[in-house]
């Protein structure tokens, strides 16, 4: 089996690598990347260079590395790509003839803003974060009071993300933060679970939730453990989501019970930990997608995660040879 991996210098991206050399596929990796100095790059046993998402020739450049690398399957490995990669997928699939592993335009849309998640939940009669565009403050405060959560409606990692507790630090952050939605303050973080689901076929097929403490909007410490209620309640969004493959949910606890806050319709920063703890779903998804395996939900191991810093040690010639490399 032969694999592409996108976002090679991004934790998300990394994640899926160490996954993947986790597993026991014993995949070859190809990784990509737009800088020679992504670490996941020297994790590969393949590296290319790509432009920027945004860049009109990204796809291209994308396209002639499929088609030189013949991969299986193509796993995303940062956000930006998501909509791109999604829309691109039946062409890919088609006319290259790998498995792309990302949802449609629609579940990646619903993901990507927080706006269209909290009514996404609202309309699927889950419990939802309350929340306004800007000019519905004063109902808001009403309903909720302080504080209250300003955030821009696209983003990741705790980026732009402000907790206020007053009407002039809100009216501050509303007017900082490009394109924003607030919403309330759900619970504390002492509250926060992360939860990931299995979907294949429009069907949940596996799950897990983690407590977690977070540092720079990443998890940092984790805690594994049955929670079949949480488990439960994160399977039924996801079965009407219907995502493609991975989906992830950021949830805590608060007044009406398990509160999602935030949807990623994709791989999360906490795959790697996740397969730590027996729950490998790189390997779930790639055995059902490439070899027809069914999934069928793992025994997850009760055990606390510590996360720490790590180093790739690189010579220079090597970096030097990644960053002249082209593809024709």
């Amino acid at each position: 089996m032969k694999v592409l991996v996108t976002g090679a210098g991004a934790l998300l991206g990394q994640g899926v690598i160490r996954a993947l050399r986790a597993s026991s596929l014993g995949a070859e990796i190809v990784a990509v990347d737009p800088s020679p100095l992504s670490a996941g790059l020297y994790w590969a046993d393949r590296a290319h260079l790509v432009p920027l998402a945004k860049d009109p020739t990204y796809l291209d450049r994308l396209r002639a590395i499929v088609r030189e690398e013949r991969p299986d399957a193509l796993l995303v490995g940062t956000d930006v790509e998501l909509p791109v990669l999604a829309a691109a997928r039946p062409e890919l699939e088609r006319d290259l003839g790998v498995k792309v592993l990302v949802s449609s335009p629609e579940v990646v849309a619903i993901a990507d803003d927080k706006w269209m998640t909290a009514e996404f939940l609202r309309e699927s009669g889950f419990p939802y974060p309350y929340s306004c565009l800007p000019g519905g403050e004063r109902a808001l405060i009403g309903r909720v009071g302080f504080p209250l959560v300003v955030k821009p409606r696209v983003g990741a990692r705790s980026v732009g993300v402000h907790v206020v507790t007053g009407e002039a630090a809100l009216a501050r952050a509303v007017a900082e933060v490009d394109n924003p939605v607030i919403q309330e303050c759900v619970a504390t973080p002492d509250d926060e679970y992360t939860a990931g689901v299995v979907v294949c076929d429009g069907t949940s097929r596996a799950s897990i939730v983690m407590r977690r403490d977070l540092r720079d909007g990443n998890t940092y410490r984790a805690w594994t453990g049955a929670y079949p209620e949480l488990n439960a309640f994160v399977r039924g969004v996801a079965d009407r989501l219907r995502p493609h493959g991975p989906v992830n949910f950021q949830l805590r606890l608060g007044r009406s019970g398990p509160t999602i806050f935030e949807i990623n319709a994709r791989f999360s920063g906490t795959t790697p930990l996740r397969a730590l703890a027996g729950f490998n779903e790189v390997e779930m998804l790639l055995r059902w997608l490439i070899e027809g395996t069914p999934v069928t939900q793992p025994a997850v191991r009760e055990v606390v995660i510590l996360r720490n810093w790590s180093e790739t040690v690189v010579e220079p010639g090597r970096i030097a040879k990644v960053a002249a490399r082209e593809t024709t």
